[in-house]
């Protein structure tokens, strides 16, 4: 088949939506598919790439507006002022995006799969305006998170119109858990279909695990602030005189205060590639998961956890009398109120890039 992947980011950007994206170029790929992957690509050279993994890997374009590309480097000082002064990047910087996914399709001729990553949604938006049917036979449109449903984010209501333009036009909506499909309208429901996040284990090696002297726990993940983060198990943690070592992966400036009141108990870390980070996970007594405020997301940092092989402590933003309980019998060892993580086999690429493919041969 030939398959057309297009989102905002790529391989080697360090997000949800750029693994989606490059992953399942590269197991696409592998399975003999023609494959051709359209992002913001930045400066990073991809020669090398194309060549050993056999994808065609093309630039949407230079960004004029700020858009982040997948080299990740800085917006302008003026395109940055901008979009923190406007409340939703789909509208602005994003509506760069209409003209450049119009030249992408214009580009490519007898598409077997298309293929649409959001976040940004207006991925999917500019995809609407753009695609010709008569040159795509199939067009998947992929999220992460649902827009107008989000429940940390309020759309104008307005928007209702744009998001069911592209609902209809699309073949098929994927999304990675079943409670998602509430955020969307229902008349779109048959249209959904529950396919995760989907990773090469073969390339996240773990380290043999080895009690550490002290309890020793780590967090990596996004935070919102008052809808999911850590600040109140912080100031519970400050006021505990056992021994303990908590590691902190994050860009949230907020945390550092914590780390230099108690520098020997807690750390705080910049972001590392996710192989890596792994890696570090799995040399952990145990790991940190903050619940989301709803149902229809779920942190594709719990599949990281899950390949890290070590037990995992819920814990909400509003921190419970039972979660400090359960967290006083985890610094002793007794893991009993360990969640469950993901089945591992539902999160292999090769079963997702299977389930994509059976999506257009089941609808012939």
């Amino acid at each position: 088949m030939k398959i057309v992947i297009i989102g905002q980011w790529t391989y080697p950007l360090q997000t949800p939506r750029s693994y989606r994206t490059w992953e399942l170029a590269k197991e696409f790929a592998r399975e003999g598919h023609d494959v051709t992957l359209y992002a913001l690509l930045g400066k990073y050279d991809y020669s090398s790439l194309e060549k050993s993994l056999n994808i065609k890997i093309k630039n949407l374009g230079p960004t004029v507006l700020g858009n982040t590309n997948s080299d990740n480097v800085s917006m302008p000082l003026i395109a940055n002022i901008i979009a923190h002064l406007v409340t939703d990047s789909n509208f602005y910087p994003g509506i760069e995006f209409f003209p450049m996914i119009r030249r992408a399709l214009k580009q490519e001729k007898g598409i077997d799969l298309l293929i649409t990553i959001a976040h940004p949604h207006v991925i999917h938006w500019a995809t609407s305006a753009s695609i010709d049917r008569s040159l795509v036979k199939y067009w998947i449109a992929d999220c992460g998170d649902p827009y107008m449903g989000n429940p940390y984010k309020k759309h104008p209501f307005f928007m209702k119109w744009v998001e069911k333009k592209w609902c209809k036009k699309a073949d098929f909506i994927t999304i990675p858990i079943k409670e998602g499909i509430n955020a969307y309208y229902p008349e779109f429901h048959e249209k959904i279909k529950i396919i995760p996040q989907g990773f090469n284990f073969s390339e996240t090696p773990i380290a043999e695990y080895r009690p550490n002297k002290i309890p020793t726990f780590a967090f990596a993940g996004k935070i919102y602030m008052g809808k999911r983060d850590p600040i109140q198990f912080l100031e519970f943690l400050i006021n505990q005189p056992c021994d303990f070592k908590f590691i902190i992966y994050t860009r949230n400036t907020a945390m550092k205060q914590y780390a230099e009141k108690m520098p020997d108990k807690i750390e705080i870390r910049p972001y590392v590639p996710r192989k890596d980070l792994i890696f570090e996970l799995s040399k952990m007594d145990f790991l940190i998961n903050i619940k989301n405020i709803s149902s229809v997301q779920s942190p594709s940092k719990l599949i990281d956890y899950a390949i890290a092989n070590r037990p995992v402590l819920d814990i909400s933003t509003n921190l419970t009398d039972n979660e400090i309980d359960h967290f006083k019998a985890f610094v002793t060892g007794n893991y009993d109120h360990r969640i469950q993580l993901p089945d591992l086999s539902n999160h292999d690429i090769r079963n997702i890039c299977h389930q994509i493919i059976d999506l257009t041969q089941s609808s012939c």
